[in-house]
């Protein structure tokens, strides 16, 4: 290949060192106004009256908004939530009424005009009370909301979301263990912490068209919802994702796009801005879901696993439209990458009055995987077992089955558990050179699955130059991962045309074709599909012109560096230019015409799981396995945990560009460090108390360990070139292999999130009693 699997610059890249890419803040538009938003003091209310008049009487003040004027339900999953508060209020900060006005600090003087009246009541603030009977309900109306068929809500609770896997016999299985252990783990809120805070631009015009401009992830997704929330058609929605400074699944579905709208609709023709301050990405944007786990594992003198139950509360936060689908994929990835005989998982999404939980880089997958891999190490402890070789028992190998009973094909698990070894010398012991300070190795697995609807799919269109270059244009968001340049790369193999001679379009619903969602770590594989049988089918345009111009059968011809050649009479070839606005014919008619070329993609055979069983033979579209190992140094005096060595093995199926998915990898190790040691989004009675930078920490450059980056390539079938995915599944393993190689260096457990100092201190002065 010549250029699928070499390290390719970014396509973006000068543009975005220099400054150059223009993002929705700084986009500027003639008239324009700024919004601002009256946020609930309380996590939980009953509105009882909105004076609006004084805001409206201001100066500057063009238009101001309630719940009344966005009274419908939107969501893409489960349709549960206003842009603005209606009758009540389910989390503090959630918005109650905006304001447009000429300046922002109109804006913010009309806001504090506003007049609110509330009755305080109980709040939820746990989600293990939340699933109590005579818990508060959140929504008590959710029975009367709408949902996709794959989702099981229970009207008259909090719960949002049941998923459950039942494989097997579990009762057969514990009857069958040597040892039967149980074991409990929490993981907290953690928020998405991109560069670029959220910010958005609506301007309806005196037709009707309404435009947005927005830092989303999903184009097309959040065009869907927002159509169906203002009774929109389509056609009349146009949105525009010009550029996206990060977004971690932060910015995958609707947020701030239906509080603007409202407002644009009364100001026809003047659009409206509106950018989240920093506190505001804290509270108001999406954050991780929390979690409580309980995994009860049989496991016989061996090391075979023959039974586990699992229960995964998720504390999914005032609405779940999003967070439902975190919960299933929880649900059907609930064993880990192990193939395990006999399982009983619940997975259950609860309402509670706290920030809305979402997406975040893993989808759940971090979450469960930090109570999985530590369980795996607690079972190897228990039997005397080496954690390394407890994975090799039971980790799942070609011709196993997962949790869903799917069996196997395609499975580089254990090459990646070697490779891991390997790279941290799993076998050798270091100590520190200071007493004060003691050493660990730990080592964890990990799989994930895209987890999107069977039915829908990716699209793109390729149209050629009349001098050879060609123009790519896909709804696929770079939000930072590179896609722009892979996706290139992909359409340059086929075509043979250098990838500097083709230029990507993105994000912008009413020029760039359908494109599900960037999320899932899906694009490569998914709008990569796409791509490559879009330039399929410019080629079959290109070798049936040919063939008419030298009279030589398709079979016989080939692309080959911006040629069509003869395979057989390599000096009878044309220039691809040459035909890019069809044939010339002799007598100086013409065939043809221009050459576009369309590709779409499904994820083939992809079927719904069984309702209450959760088995299914091909619930997803492909799996992708990998393992990484970390070492690490304690201080015992403090508590403080310096990581040193960080080794990272996944199953790409191939390798579209190495200096991306290593620069992918190493920027999720140090993203999957920072929920291990740092993050937290610290929830007091509904009340987010670190909403800044000041009282959260992430990782710096300062932290950054030694990096072993490596990589198996065992061939996805339907992939393009055998890629699969690899963004989301390589942070997934960081949290537990910390924790498994501070239990190695000090022999304590830490099972909850995130493994601080203090935490440390007291299981050390624990365990010294």
């Amino acid at each position: 290949m010549k250029y699928v699997g070499i390290s390719v610059p970014r396509v973006d890249g000068i543009k975005k060192v220099t400054g150059a890419l223009k993002y929705v803040d700084d986009i500027k538009l003639h008239g324009m106004l700024h919004a601002a938003v009256k946020r609930s003091p309380y996590p939980h209310g009953e509105i009882i009256r909105i004076d609006t008049s004084k805001a409206e009487k201001l100066s500057g003040v063009k238009a101001v908004i309630t719940g009344k004027d966005v009274s419908k339900r939107a969501g893409l999953y489960l349709e549960d939530k206003t842009f603005l508060a209606t009758d009540k209020v389910r989390y503090r900060g959630e918005a109650v009424a905006a304001v447009a006005a000429e300046t922002k600090e109109i804006a913010l003087e009309a806001v504090a005009l506003i007049e609110v009246e509330y009755r305080e009541l109980p709040a939820v603030t746990n989600a293990l009370e939340g699933l109590k009977p005579d818990a508060p309900l959140v929504h008590p109306d959710l029975g009367e909301y709408k949902w996709g068929p794959i989702f099981f809500p229970k009207p008259g609770s909090n719960i949002s979301n049941h998923y459950k896997i039942r494989k097997g016999d579990i009762e057969k299985g514990f009857a069958e263990a040597d040892f039967i252990v149980e074991n409990q783990f929490f993981v907290p809120h953690i928020q998405h912490c991109p560069i670029e805070n959220h910010s958005a631009i609506a301007q309806m015009d005196a037709e009707g068209n309404l435009t947005i401009w927005s830092t989303c992830q999903s184009p097309y997704a959040v065009q869907k919802a927002l159509s169906v929330a203002f009774d929109i058609p389509l056609n009349k929605i146009r949105v525009i994702s010009p550029a996206v400074g990060g977004g971690f699944g932060g910015k995958a579905g609707t947020t701030l796009e239906g509080i603007i709208i409202p407002l644009a609709k009364k100001v026809r023709g003047r659009p409206v801005k509106l950018t989240y301050s920093r506190e505001d990405e804290f509270v108001n944007s999406f954050v991780r879901q929390g979690m409580h786990a309980v995994i009860k594992t049989g496991i016989d003198k061996d090391g075979k696993i023959t039974a586990v139950k699992n229960t995964f509360i998720w504390d999914g936060g005032a609405y779940t439209e999003y967070g439902v689908n975190i919960v299933r994929a929880g649900g059907y990835a609930s064993t880990g990458p192990y193939d395990i005989p006999n399982v009983w998982t619940d997975s259950i999404c609860v309402y509670t009055n706290h920030p809305v939980g979402g997406p975040y880089r893993g989808f759940g997958m971090s979450e469960i995987h930090f109570a999985i891999e530590q369980n795996i190490d607690m079972l190897a402890e228990k039997i005397g077992m080496d954690p390394l070789d407890i994975r090799r028992i039971n980790g799942l190998r070609p011709g196993g089955k997962n949790a869903t009973g799917q069996v196997v094909e395609v499975c580089g698990l254990q090459e990646c558990i070697e490779e891991v070894a390997q790279k941290l010398a799993w076998s050798h012991k270091d100590k520190s050179s200071q007493p004060n300070k003691r050493r660990g190795k730990g080592i964890a697995c990990a799989y994930k699955a895209p987890s999107m609807p069977n039915n829908v799919g990716s699209s793109a269109i390729v149209k050629l130059n009349e001098d050879g270059t060609a123009h790519l244009l896909v709804s696929a968001q770079d939000i930072g991962q590179g896609s722009d340049t892979a996706l290139i790369q992909i359409a340059s193999e086929i075509l043979t045309i250098p990838p500097h001679k083709i230029t990507i379009k993105t994000g912008d619903t009413d020029y760039t074709p359908y494109e599900w969602q960037t999320v899932a770590s899906r694009i490569t594989y998914c709008a990569g599909n796409a791509v490559a049988r879009a330039c399929e089918d410019i080629k079959e345009q290109l070798l049936e012109l040919a063939q008419i111009r030298f009279g030589i059968p398709k079979r016989d011809l080939t692309l080959c560096d911006e040629y069509i050649v003869s395979k057989i009479y390599p000096d009878r070839k044309i220039a691809i230019k040459d035909l890019a606005l069809g044939l010339s014919m002799d007598d100086g008619s013409g065939f043809h015409g221009p050459i576009l070329g369309r590709g779409a993609f499904i994820p083939p055979n992809v079927r719904n799981t069984d309702k209450q069983t959760g088995q299914g033979e091909k619930p997803v579209a492909f799996w992708t396995y990998g393992c990484q190992g970390v070492e690490l140094e304690v201080d015992v005096e403090t508590g403080k945990i310096e990581i040193l060595k960080v080794a990272s093995c996944f199953d790409v199926g191939k390798v579209i560009n190495p200096m991306l998915i290593e620069g992918q990898v190493e920027g999720a190790i140090v993203q999957g460090l920072g929920s291990a040691l740092y993050e937290e989004l610290i929830l007091e009675k509904g009340i987010v108390k670190n909403p800044s930078f000041v009282d959260y920490k992430i990782p710096t450059a300062a932290d950054m360990p030694e990096m072993l980056v490596s990589f198996v390539e065992n061939p996805e079938e339907t992939g393009p070139f055998g890629a699969r995915g690899i963004g989301e599944p390589c942070m997934v393993p960081a949290a537990p292999a910390v924790a498994n190689a501070v239990y190695d260096a000090l022999g304590i457990r830490i099972t909850s999130l995130p493994i601080t100092a203090e935490k440390i201190l007291k299981a050390l002065q624990e365990k010294n009693k």
